[in-house]
This record gives structure tokens, C-alpha cells and sequence, in this order.
């Protein structure tokens, strides 16, 4: 876009961000009358005039003049010191009102014609400001001189000297209209009917000699609980090149808009029909955004599938690209906008089908780096204790240590390929839903406190491994045996998902987009990351002779090692509790109760011939299931609830991001989780202190902080926007329109306060 271009966009939006009540359009004089200009030749060159009706004024900024013909060699034009104030838009500006008289010097080389091309564009008080205007000026003027020797002497026909000066036909596309701009009601017409139960049918009817975006228009339903719209099919339109937003697509005439209605639940309802849109008078002004509203009965309608549905809210996410401090839907974002966000956004399917250019390697070595510092990431950690006690018996010998890796790492590798290759199921069938989403399901949570606890209780002696149903307990203790290597790979896995690493994030993305054989070789090659370092142990005999030798500190060790698995189970209470209240922490803490009870009792009787006692031990561990049962009954803490933020921060939604950036704000956009250990790790280093805070406050921005704990397809599809499959996300939006800069998944507070800055500058 040209620099002029983007000038008039801002100062045509400076209109459109006042309230339409401030407008009274029957009021406002034609263009040529609010500003009327005139030039005539002088001595020391051509003198310009600008009339300017009461009510009116120009910007010194926005005026400009080029000459043309009989050789006149012009110089920089002159204009007095105009009135200085602060725009809300443009920042310092100056202005003129009643008169503008401005001087362009220069020299004639031959008599004749000087064709001036006049630009400038000025504003009413009413609240209207009109597009910018480009005139044509003939001033006839004689040569110069031959003594004259000033650079800015000018010698002048006799007609010239009387002042008169004439015009031109306005530019090509900056022309003028002489009519008196209609009220909005007159210029656009509006109405909406319920044609059926499953889509509405909308009519635009601009009045002659006006035209409507088809881009600038946003429509909601309100007031039916269950129902909701889908992408608007517009019918062809006619592409237009617009002094406000550059080319696009527009309607002279009438257009009707079916707009499908999604819906959850197919008994009939009442809504109300919220539209706002946007429209000019043809080489006139431009109205502020209008918003109508019509009440509808919609009849009973058949439920929509669930993948239109989250292809609705993905589009209700879809970025938008502002220009000049005012939001502009984008070419990229109205092309995003029909594309259902439950699927990758073409850009990245395009690369993830390529086949040539070594994208595919790079995602392959990414998934290797990725899964190999998933090793040192604190949600992993704790579950590595486990593979550390069996490390502990390489005294074994290297045969022992060799089967004990393999078995380790295909636990890893076939977990990873199942969790994938569900992920990719889930998503293909419409659900909002990325990497972690198995924390997203409370039930999961619940039965990993338990496993979690049981380790712990295993690894503190109060029951032995290998007997009856505390078997299961070997393998997830990791004391000995290949199954246990195997389930401690499968259980690292499942607790690894709050955990991304940047290479990890970037193979998962190309994952979710590749062919499905190549997205399968991302996870396999994940899980080979995570798994090589006990590989290169158990494969490298010089390596394995270097652990330590098996002794009675092993007890010491493993009863050491049974606190981080309490810890861990503490923190996934609270992320259920974060996702179902304290009535399912309180019902899982009695569960863990009476599963310990039945552990106990089982360990008191496993050598005794009291098959009784057993029965009832065995009864105990069944009972302790019983909470697992009853969690999926309980509702989920409130909206009120969950989002009321303490920090100062924002809960995120599009519409109230749009908001923001229309008001110039810088915005800081959190995704996180409450089973995300790297966010709540972020959180403590930098989030959650004064220094970002600080860092917030100079670049007046405003936090959004995003919650996926739970499901949530608002939220999926701004992470899917910006290739990401999981949390955390950090977007910086610049103050002044544009694309949002992503930061990595590991923050420090230097780099927030450099990316917070830098949107602040733009």
C-alpha cells in the first residue's frame, strides 16, 4: 500500500471510530464547498488558496502540490504555521479553518500552461471526515526574465495577474460528489427473515450512488442458548479500488446474504439478530460502522455437526490485521475466515505436503531435539525418578541393561504414536483439540493422581511390588522386570503433554498438518528424543559400567524418590480441582484414601492363608474406584469463576482483543493451562512479577490471559492460527496495527520487555 494509502486510512477512520448519534449527515456541505481552492501566478511563484467553510479545516500534513509544464521548476511548497493540537490519530498535527494561503516557488523556463496536481484532505466538526481529494489547477504564467537570476523569480501573463485560476476534472478515483450525503437509515437498508430453522437470509439495500463492504460487516446471534451463525455466503461482488482500504470487494446494489444457523439443539427459538457494517457514498464520505438489530422467531432446525460448529468459532477467532491504529479485516484474515479452524491453516498444510526443500527433515530433527529435552523439563522429571531406580540395578550386567533401555524406549515410542494418532483422529473429526488433551479430560487427571499416589506409596514400602493386583505397581515402580521399564515409558508420556519445548512445538505443528505416515514419524521420532539418553546407556556398555553399583542405598534412594510422586499427585489435584471444584478434589482425596487402606491391607495378608482378608483388601482397591465413577456427574465450576482475573489481566475473546487494538492498545495474549508446568513455570520467573508488570504499564498494554485447562475451541483456534498444537502461546500485538509477534515457549523478562517495546514503537 502506498504512503498515501495508508495516510487516508487512517484519517478516514478517524470518522468511523466516532458514535454515529454525532453525525448528522444532512448537514455537511459538499466537498468543493467546505474547501474551495484557487492558485494564481505571482513574482515569486504560484500562490494557492484554500477557502475554508466554517465548521471545516485542513491538515498541514495532508497537502500537497506538484506543477507540470512550461518547464516551471518548482521548490518546496511554503504554508504558514497552522493551529497546533494533539490527534488522537496522527499524534501532533497542525490545522488551518477560515483560509489556508500557501506559496509555490519556483521558475517558468517557457510561457505557457502549469497544470498543478492539488492534494489535501480535511475533516468537519460534526465528525465526518472526508477521503482525500486530488484536484487539477491551470495557471497560465510567462517565462522568466532573462535578467532574472532568483531562483524564485516567475515571470507572469497579464491574464494570470487577475487571479483567475482554472479548474480541472478531478483526478481518476478522487473525484466529488455535489449531493448532500443521505441519513444512514436512507443510504442503507437492512432487513432479516428466518427462512428456515438452519439459516437466516439477510438483505443489504444501498441507496443509489452508495456502496457497501462486503468485508466490514460482523453479525452475532444473541438470546438463543444453542444457536449460533455460520460464514456468511456472499454472492460475487464487484471489486473496487477503494481510497480507504485499497482493492476491495463491494455492492452497489441490493445483495441478499444467506448465513447458515448452527445449532445444538433443533427445538425452535427467539434471537435477536445483531449486524454492523460499513458503506460510503460513491466519491464521498464514508459512514461510521452502523449496527442494526432485528428480533427473529426461528423455527426448529436439525442439529449441525460438531465440526461446523468449531469451524465457527475458529472463524470468530480469525486475527485481524489493523492499519493505521483502526482494525481492517486483511485479505489473509478474510481468506482465514472461510477455512474451518479445525483444520491447519493452508500455509502450513502447503509446506507439511511439500516434499522437496528438506521441510519434512527439519520437522524430523526438530521432533529428535524436542523429545530430547523433554528429559529436563520439571513435568518429566518427577516420572524419571522411576527410570533412575531402575538405573540404579546396572549392576546387572549390560545384557540386563541393554533389555531394560529397549524396553523403556518402546514404551516411549508407542505412546507417543497412540497419543498422536488420536490427537490427529479427535481433530479430524471437528474436536477442538490439540497436544495435552488428555489433561483436558478430568477422568484422566483423577486416574493419574491415583497412579501417581500408588507410586509413591510403593516407593515408601507401605506395599511390595509383585503380588496380586499391586503388580501393576512393579512396572510403575520401575524395581525390576521389562514390563516395568516399559509402563514407566508409557506413564512419561502421559504426564509430558504440559510440557513443549520450542523445536517440540514446531514438529508437533508440522505434525498436525503432514500426511498422516509423516505425522507419524514426528511421534516416533519424539519419543526416540526422550528415550536416547537411557538408550545411549543401555547400548553403550562403556556407559552402563559407569552406574553405580546396587547396595542397600538404593532403599534410601527410593524412599527419597517417592516424594516427588506425592508432589506430583498434589499438583494434578489441584488441576482437577481447577476443572471440576473442590467436591472432585475432596472426592478423589477419599478415593486415595480408601486406596491406600486396600493397599495396606492387601501388602498385611499377602503371606497369610486368610482368603477373606484378601476378598476384603481386594474389595477395598475396587471401592476406591468408586469416586472415578461419580467425577464425570459433578458440573464444572462457573464462568464467573474460572476467569475472574487478580492480576489486572483481561480473559481473552476476540471480539474484546478487535476492541483493544482498534484503541491503539499494545496487547500481550497469555495462552496457558493449569496442568502446564512451563506456563506456571513462566508465571513464576516472569509473568507474575513487578518487572512485567512495569513493562506492561510503559507500553500501555493490556495481558489477555487464555484459560485451556478445560476444551475450549475458541481458544484451539487461535493456537491453531499461529501453528501451535499446545500451551504455552505468547502473542505481542503492536499498538499500531499489524501482525502479533510470537515469543518463545520459555520466557525470560528481558525478552518480554524488548517484544513489549518494540509494539509500543510500531
Amino acid at each position: 500500500m502506498s504512503l498515501i494509502a495508508r495516510l487516508a486510512s487512517v484519517l478516514v477512520l478517524l470518522c468511523l471510530a466516532l458514535p454515529a448519534a454525532a453525525v448528522d449527515e444532512s448537514g455537511l456541505l459538499p466537498v468543493d464547498q467546505a474547501f474551495v481552492p484557487t492558485a494564481e501566478a505571482t513574482g515569486q511563484g504560484i500562490a494557492l488558496r484554500w477557502k475554508i467553510a466554517d465548521g471545516y479545516y485542513l491538515y498541514r500534513h495532508r497537502t500537497a502540490v506538484t506543477a507540470e509544464g512550461a518547464g516551471f521548476k518548482a521548490g518546496e511548497l511554503q504554508m504558514p504555521d497552522g493551529e497546533k493540537h494533539t490527534d488522537p490519530y496522527f499524534g501532533p498535527v497542525e490545522t488551518y479553518r477560515g483560509r489556508l494561503d500557501a506559496l509555490l516557488p519556483g521558475t517558468a523556463a517557457a510561457a505557457g500552461q502549469v497544470t498543478l496536481k492539488v492534494r489535501y484532505q480535511g475533516c468537519a466538526d460534526a465528525g465526518v471526515c472526508y477521503p482525500p481529494q486530488s484536484r487539477t489547477l491551470q495557471v497560465a504564467v510567462a517565462a522568466a526574465p532573462a535578467s532574472a537570476t532568483s531562483p524564485g523569480g516567475l515571470g507572469v501573463a497579464p491574464a494570470a495577474r487577475s487571479g483567475l485560476a482554472l479548474f480541472g476534472p478531478p483526478a481518476t478515483g478522487a473525484g466529488t460528489t455535489d449531493a448532500v450525503p443521505l441519513a444512514q437509515e436512507q443510504a442503507f437498508g437492512f432487513e432479516a427473515i428466518a427462512g428456515h430453522g438452519n439459516q437466516l437470509l439477510l438483505r443489504f439495500t444501498p441507496a443509489r450512488g452508495y456502496y457497501l463492504y462486503r468485508d466490514r460487516t460482523h453479525m452475532t446471534l444473541t438470546g438463543a442458548d444453542g444457536l449460533s451463525l455460520g460464514n456468511p455466503q456472499w454472492p460475487p461482488g464487484q471489486s473496487h479500488r477503494d481510497a480507504h482500504f485499497g482493492e476491495v470487494t463491494v455492492y452497489f446494489d441490493q445483495v441478499e446474504v444467506p448465513v447458515p444457523v448452527l445449532r445444538d439443539r433443533p427445538e425452535a427459538a427467539r434471537a435477536t439478530l445483531q449486524v454492523t457494517f460499513q458503506g460510503c457514498q460513491t466519491d464521498g464520505i464514508c459512514y461510521p460502522p452502523m449496527t442494526r438489530e432485528v428480533a427473529l422467531s426461528i423455527p426448529a432446525g436439525t442439529r449441525t455437526p460438531a465440526a461446523e460448529r468449531v469451524a465457527a468459532a475458529a472463524q470468530a477467532a480469525a486475527p485481524i490485521a489493523l492499519e493505521n491504529d483502526r482494525a481492517v479485516p486483511s485479505a489473509a484474515a478474510s481468506a482465514a475466515a472461510q477455512v474451518p479452524r479445525s483444520t491447519p491453516p493452508p500455509e502450513l498444510l502447503a509446506r507439511a505436503q511439500r516434499s522437496g526443500g528438506g521441510t519434512w527433515l527439519l520437522a524430523l530433527l526438530g521432533a529428535l531435539l524436542g523429545g530430547l529435552i523433554l528429559n529436563v523439563m520439571p513435568c518429566v522429571l518427577p516420572v524419571l525418578s522411576l527410570k533412575a531406580l531402575s538405573l540404579a540395578e546396572g549392576g546387572r550386567g549390560s545384557q540386563h541393561a541393554r533389555a531394560s533401555a529397549l524396553s523403556y524406549a518402546a514404551g516411549v515410542m508407542l505412546s507417543f504414536l497412540v497419543v498422536g494418532a488420536v490427537a490427529l483422529g479427535l481433530r479430524a473429526t471437528g474436536q477442538a483439540l490439540g497436544w495435552g488433551f488428555q489433561l483436558q479430560q478430568p477422568l484422566m487427571v483423577a486416574a493419574l493422581v491415583y497412579v501417581m499416589f500408588a507410586v509413591g506409596l510403593s516407593l515408601s514400602g507401605v506395599f511390595a511390588v509383585g503380588y496380586g493386583l499391586a503388580g501393576a505397581g512393579r512396572g510403575l515402580a520401575a524395581r525390576g522386570g521389562l514390563s516395568g521399564d516399559f509402563f514407566t515409558g508409557v506413564l512419561a508420556v502421559v504426564v509430558a503433554a504440559p510440557c513443549t519445548t520450542p523445536f517440540m512445538g514446531t514438529a508437533l505443528a508440522f505434525a498436525f498438518a503432514a500426511p498422516l505416515p509423516l505425522a507419524l514419524a514426528v511421534f516416533a521420532l519424539l519419543g526416540v528424543g526422550m528415550a536416547l539418553p537411557f538408550l545411549l546407556i543401555g547400548l553403550v556398555p562403556g556407559l552402563a559400567r559407569r552406574l553405580p553399583r546396587p547396595g542397600a542405598w538404593m532403599d534410601t534412594l527410593k524412599q527419597v524418590l517417592a516424594f516427588p510422586m506425592y508432589l506430583t499427585a498434589v499438583w494434578l489435584l489441584w488441576v482437577l480441582g481447577k476443572q471440576r471444584g473442590i467436591d472432585a478434589v475432596a472426592l478423589a482425596l477419599a478415593g486415595l484414601v480408601v486406596l491406600a487402606l486396600g493397599l495396606w491391607a492387601l501388602q498385611r495378608v499377602r503371606f497369610q492363608a486368610a482368603p477373606l482378608r484378601r476378598t476384603l483388601a481386594l474389595a477395598l482397591l475396587v471401592l476406591s474406584i468408586v469416586p472415578l465413577v461419580l467425577l464425570p456427574r459433578l458440573p464444572a465450576p462457573s464462568v464467573a469463576a474460572t476467569t475472574a482475573p487478580a492480576d489486572g489481566s483481561e480473559p481473552y475473546s476476540p471480539a474484546r482483543l478487535a476492541q483493544l487494538r482498534k484503541q491503539g492498545r499494545v496487547v500481550f495474549v497469555d495462552m496457558g493451562a493449569a496442568w502446564c508446568v512451563s506456563c506456571k513455570a513462566n508465571e513464576n520467573a516472569v509473568l507474575d512479577r513487578e518487572a512485567f508488570r512495569a513493562a506492561l504499564r510503559s507500553a500501555n498494554a493490556v495481558r489477555m490471559r487464555g484459560d485451556w485447562t478445560n476444551v475450549d475451541p475458541t481458544i484451539t483456534a487461535f493456537l491453531t492460527r499461529y501453528n501451535a498444537v499446545g500451551v504455552p502461546l505468547y502473542v505481542v500485538f503492536p499498538g499500531s496495527g499489524g501482525e502479533g509477534e510470537v515469543l518463545p515457549t520459555i520466557l525470560t523478562q528481558q525478552m518480554v520487555s524488548d517484544a513489549l517495546q518494540r509494539a509500543a514503537r510500531q
